[in-house]
């Protein structure tokens, strides 16, 4: 019996494993598929810890978002056991100095009370417009919020606004990359996503249209094969 090659996937803040659930169903059958809690420490270096212990010796790596910041961690720490990298509506970019403000704004928040998990103020940013009545969409997404919980939304939060500016690492990157963003992202622009092609060597971008940030979700069809077509290039 074959072994199939291991495909890394690493979600966004307030998000598990669930985010990924339409790719997940579609290559479940081809790669062994693992998920890493990351919501459990607050440094994208502990993150990329439990990555690099829960992964085999040498895995695909796909990140969304938050999950992108670590993946981009994961391939300068351990550059050999990564075969190939996926890019999914996040950037290589630091936090700026009025992010890191409105981030300790909401670890705040959550110290008195205050969290609330995916609120209907926080939905039009998150998601395009023509989503927001996608009830199944909705319903994911405040499920895997209150997964996460305030305590693990702290953690992620720190982790987020103390990362490290890897703009520097693009052009060192040497493995496969695919970038998939889309075109409506609020959270993160697809001038971001634009900006990691450019850089990496031989990246291929996917734009998706009427698309917010969470791709996966929002356009699963599109994600779907976009990240098939990369990982069974060469698993």
């Amino acid at each position: 019996m074959s072994i199939k090659p291991a495909l890394v996937l690493l979600p966004g803040l307030l998000n598990d494993r669930h985010v990924f659930a339409p790719q997940i169903a579609a290559l479940q059958s081809r790669a062994s598929i693992v998920t890493p809690e990351l919501w459990r420490v607050d440094t994208i270096d502990a993150m990329v810890d439990s990555v690099l212990q829960a992964a085999p010796e040498n895995f695909s790596l796909a990140g969304f978002s938050m999950g992108g910041y670590v993946a981009l961690e994961v391939l300068r720490r351990a550059p050999k056991r990564v075969r190939r990298l996926a890019l999914i509506s996040t950037t290589a970019r630091g936090e700026t100095t009025e992010g890191k403000k409105r981030r300790r704004a909401l670890v705040s928040q959550t110290k008195i009370g205050r969290w609330r998990g995916i609120t209907q103020v926080m939905l039009p940013m998150l998601v395009h417009p023509d989503k927001l009545k996608d009830k199944m969409l909705v319903a994911t997404l405040q499920s895997m919020a209150m997964t996460i919980g305030a305590e693990g939304y702290a953690n992620q939060q720190r982790a987020i606004m103390n990362r490290r500016d890897n703009l520097k690492l693009l052009p060192k990157i040497n493995v496969s990359t695919i970038v998939i963003a889309g075109h409506d992202d609020q959270v993160l622009p697809f001038a971001m996503s634009q900006e990691l092609a450019a850089n990496i060597k031989g990246a291929r971008l996917v734009g998706l249209e009427r698309c917010g940030h969470v791709a996966p979700q929002e356009q699963p069809a599109g994600v779907t094969t976009a990240l098939s077509e990369w990982f069974l290039a060469g698993g």
